[in-house]
């Protein structure tokens, strides 16, 4: 029972995971945000139950569970902590306004000449195609240390081909709860989410660079932190 409450545990920590909070905040704000989610959610489910069978099966026995688990090591965790922090000081502070402002009057200038302009997410994100997120969720689902760890501890329960299954399974869909939720909200209560969206998209529209200030600076002080306790550790 105790090594089914660590495998949980690990497979919720994998849900805090920054790129996919980052993915379906940028979904909610664009258009047939229901299909981006899907397209993405699929794609995440190739990847992380793909490579948590291949890694469970075929891998644990030469130890690359062990290997990837240390393939990030501390020193990229304070490194990429430092860079949250730059990033939260230049939204944060007010030397980056006079170059705002004249992006703006540039990007102003261009719309008058050509007329509304695309959004990098609506780039990034194919302009509402299904297809375009499915390939993003395969490519940016990469196992992390918390997902690797449980994939790990299932292996060592060395239970049978079904039990096993089944778990890699489970994590992965806790993993990509913050996907399932909005999409099982479509599913249940369609107008009460597409109102909580919109909601959203509102909210974060007049306070989303205050939210991004003080996200990457929370997110980079806890990433110099775990990268400084696995250095002196």
């Amino acid at each position: 029972m105790g090594d089914l409450i660590g495998i949980f545990g690990f497979a919720l920590l994998a849900m805090l995971n920054p790129t996919l909070l980052a993915a379906v905040t940028v979904m909610m704000l664009l258009p047939n945000t229901k299909r981006l989610m899907l397209g993405y959610l699929l794609g995440a489910y190739t990847t992380s139950i793909t490579v948590g069978l291949l890694i469970v099966f075929s891998l644990h026995d030469t130890d690359s569970v062990e290997t990837a688990q240390h393939s990030l090591a501390p020193g990229q965790d304070v490194v990429l902590g430092l860079l949250l922090l730059a990033v939260a000081y230049a939204l944060g502070g007010g030397r980056t306004e006079g170059l705002r402002e004249r992006r703006r009057e540039r990007k102003e200038a261009k719309q008058e000449d050509k007329g509304p302009s695309e959004s990098w997410p609506e780039r990034m994100l194919g302009r509402g195609d299904a297809r375009v997120t499915y390939a993003v969720g395969v490519l940016l689902t990469f196992p992390g240390v918390a997902y690797l760890t449980a994939l790990d501890r299932i292996a060592k329960l060395d239970e049978g081909a079904t039990v096993t299954v089944l778990l890699v399974l489970s994590v992965a869909l806790i993993q990509q709860a913050l996907l399932e939720i909005p999409l099982l909200g479509y599913a249940i209560a369609p107008e009460r989410t597409q109102r909580g969206v919109t909601e959203f998209r509102d909210w974060l529209s007049r306070r989303g660079r205050d939210v991004a200030t003080v996200g990457a600076a929370l997110l980079g002080s806890l990433l110099i932190l775990r990268g400084l306790i696995g250095i002196l550790g």
